[in-house]
């Protein structure tokens, strides 16, 4: 019997809570552990996430924050990064780099008929073609048919109120107190750095299984 597939939202440096979300989940062999990108910044260690990102999961996800310590090295441009990334690239060694540098963009689960990704998809583009700039910022569509900030645009229709699929999308991102289920996607991030949970979803059978965050670290 093959095992399951666990999508875990944003963890964003919340170590002792990816801790307890493990313990909660009790891993069993076969299963494969997903993490949906912004592994990093914000939260307390960033590189012990990673090391238990290394240890427990099958692939960990490309997210903006990722995206955005990668700019920074790649260009040495400090215009990539936010105040709260000084302190995680403090922490990063070469084998966190290396990490960070192979994370794909999306995970496609065939057997389930279902794709895994941080921020989400333009619905009018195929969901294979779309660049890392798209798919680990997306929260809305703007009014030109383009990627959005909620921030940004706050009346903008979230990507997901358009998606029709197929496939099905399990995705982080964008924080909210609770998931978010549509008929075709389902929104992971509940804002566990903010004091919120951090939350995931087991395949097959879509079962949601959260821990609460120990405190709250970082302003919204």
């Amino acid at each position: 019997m093959k095992g399951r597939i666990i999508a875990i939202g944003d963890i964003h440096g919340c170590h002792r809570e990816f801790e307890d979300l493990l313990a909660k989940l009790r891993l069993e062999k076969g299963d494969r552990v997903v993490l949906l990108g912004d592994l990093v910044n914000r939260g307390p260690d960033s590189a012990q996430v990673i090391a238990l990102a290394r240890a427990h999961a099958a692939v960990s996800l490309l997210g903006n924050h990722e995206l955005r310590l990668l700019n920074y090295r790649k260009t040495g441009d400090p215009t990539h990064l936010k105040k709260s990334d000084y302190d995680t690239l403090k922490q990063l060694s070469h084998k966190d780099w290396a990490y960070l540098n192979a994370m794909p963009l999306t995970f496609h689960d065939a057997a389930h008929q279902a794709v895994l990704v941080h921020g989400g998809f333009l619905p009018h583009l195929p969901w294979r073609r779309q660049p890392a700039r798209i798919v680990t910022r997306i929260q809305v569509v703007t009014k030109d048919g383009g990627a959005g900030k909620c921030s940004d645009e706050p009346s903008a229709p979230h990507w997901s109120e358009r998606w029709s699929g197929p496939p099905y999308v399990i995705y982080g991102h964008t924080p909210r107190p609770e998931v978010v289920r549509l008929k075709w996607s389902l929104g992971i991030d509940t804002g566990c750095v903010l004091g919120g949970h951090l939350t995931a979803c087991i395949l097959p059978g879509k079962r949601i299984v959260q821990v609460r965050a120990r405190e709250k670290y970082h302003p919204r």
